[in-house]
């Protein structure tokens, strides 16, 4: 597909170089949309791990830790293989012991 720019109001054909450059920037910005999304993910899998911090400690009254350390492992395993957008958006959280 040839792709076109206004030179002085006239629509004249892309060079090699032109195209190179835009296919980098839609590289860029394809790479920049995964490490933002895979960054979301991380901040709220983040804060999922510091509300559950006690739960595991050595005098929780926690009856179940087992529970709740395997929680905390697959939250932990949730970015684990994530190469684009779309695998990220998909993710599926796992759920809280007892919920």
């Amino acid at each position: 597909m040839t792709r076109y720019k206004d030179v002085d109001g006239v629509r004249v054909p892309h060079t090699a170089e032109d195209d190179a450059f835009f296919d980098a920037l839609k590289i860029e910005a394809e790479n920049n949309a995964f490490d933002r999304a895979l960054g979301n993910l991380r901040l709220q899998r983040n804060n999922l791990l510091l509300e559950t911090d006690w739960m595991v400690l050595a005098d929780s009254p926690v009856a179940d830790k087992t529970a709740w350390q395997n929680y905390r492992t697959e939250l932990r395993d949730l970015t684990n293989g994530l190469t684009t957008v779309e695998e990220v958006d998909a993710v599926i959280w796992p759920t809280k012991p007892g919920a």
